[in-house]
């Protein structure tokens, strides 16, 4: 699809209060409305119904026969960080220099022009968690963004620190081993995780020792990290395809008791009974790709359909560019050709990962207090001749489809903030 930028008399305004009114509303936490109206205010939801007066003096978006539905949350991405079409310019995924790199962030090498950020709103994905790369064992910190809306990337954080990426398998396994260093094989990417939380522990113990005698403490910026996954406060994302992958993550996660997400779970059936039981999530996919290596040789969209049916809660990726963040709707349906569940598949694609990531305070419902991040789809979205027709991020219209251009009308992040 191609983008035009909308400027001047025909430039999306930033009224503080708007009506999305006569479609039908999919909340996804609630049931759906038929002829139910969203009101915005100030940049959140201020309330969804079906008899929801419209103050004057409201911007209101006529949504009748269309579809209105939260933005969308990719759990796992690389916008910003795996610049598509820059070569090395502009891939800053992997700080493969050493196989533990918690303290990296993903947020100190987002560039917020990149491509990805445009498509996610044509595909309806108002919402990304930015992680780093796979080639590491542990990769460093995550963060979740808003698609669209600021002049740096910190304008558009919903959480700067979300989760700690980490790799199990053949990724961690072929970068090092290519070097002839630890860890090149499964026993050593283990141990690098083992040892840098036990690494983590003893530095724990003494902070707090010496905060209790008021003495100076040297930090350092990996083991502090490392000690927030131990405290609950940030997510552990293991990278994991094959089943025996997915039983270390497991193991792992239950001898330091951090909170941990499977992301990919190529061979998640074949454990999902494990996974309900245990309670551990999985962020699914990406689904279109090739079997281009062995830890992929059993990869199928169905699987996706085994996990739920054994109870495991689940989220659908499409770890841009691997797949185009715009098809992460596509994926839903696909999986729903597959087996899923319909109400699964949306869960799926909103509540769902925003509660894995922590950020079901802010995104993944259509719910008052939320913010608002309100897509109308011009039908059922899991219809895949359907569109997103406007994109609304914090209560702003930053997308519009423009039917007789037949063209997308991205607005100018410079444009938005000076008018806004």
């Amino acid at each position: 699809m191609s983008h035009v930028t909308v400027s001047g008399a025909d430039a999306v305004t930033t009224p503080r209060r708007v009506a999305i009114t006569g479609g039908y509303v999919v909340p996804v936490s609630d049931p759906p409305i038929k002829g139910g109206t969203v009101l915005v205010e100030d940049g959140k939801i201020a309330a969804v119904g079906a008899d929801i007066p419209v103050p004057d003096g409201t911007r209101v978006v006529d949504a009748t026969g269309r579809w209105v539905l939260p933005g969308f949350v990719e759990a796992h991405g690389h916008v910003g960080i795996w610049e598509e079409g820059e070569g090395v310019a502009g891939d800053d995924v992997n700080e493969m220099t050493d196989p533990d790199r918690a303290a990296v962030r993903a947020i100190d090498a987002i560039n917020i022009d990149d491509e990805g950020f445009r498509d996610a709103l044509t595909g309806g994905v108002t919402a990304i968690v930015v992680k780093p790369g796979s080639g590491n064992v542990i990769g460093g910190q995550s963060v979740a963004l808003k698609s669209w809306g600021g002049r740096t990337v910190d304008e558009q954080v919903i959480r700067h620190a979300v989760s700690v990426k980490s790799a199990l398998g053949e990724n961690p396994k072929r970068v090092y081993g290519d070097r002839k260093q630890l860890p090149s094989t499964r026993l050593g990417v283990a141990l690098v995780i083992r040892e840098a939380f036990t690494k983590a522990q003893h530095y724990r113990a003494a902070r707090e020792a010496a905060e209790r005698k008021d003495e100076p403490f040297a930090r350092d910026l990996g083991l502090e990290t490392l000690v927030r996954v131990l405290d609950g406060e940030l997510v552990w994302d293991q990278h994991c395809h094959r089943h025996d992958d997915i039983a270390t993550a497991i193991r792992l996660a239950e001898e330091f008791g951090y909170r941990l997400v499977v992301n990919h779970g190529t061979e998640g059936h074949k454990v999902a009974d494990v996974l309900a039981e245990k309670r551990v999530p999985v962020v699914f996919g990406p689904m279109f790709t090739s079997r281009s290596k062995v830890e992929l040789r059993d990869r199928a969209i169905a699987h996706l359909a085994r996990l739920v049916e054994a109870g495991v809660e689940v989220a659908i990726t499409t770890d841009h560019p691997v797949v185009p963040i715009n098809f992460l709707v596509h994926q839903a349906t696909l999986a729903v050709k597959e087996g899923l569940p319909r109400e699964v598949a949306l869960q799926a694609l909103t509540t769902n990962p925003a509660r894995m990531m922590g950020l079901d305070d802010r995104v993944g419902a259509l719910r008052p207090g939320l913010d608002a991040d309100v897509v109308v789809w011009s039908g059922d979205p899991l219809d895949v001749t359907s569109r997103a027709e406007e994109v609304l991020v914090d209560g702003v219209s930053v997308y519009r489809w423009d039917r007789e251009a037949s063209v997308g009308r991205v607005v100018e992040r410079a444009e938005r903030l000076r008018r806004g």
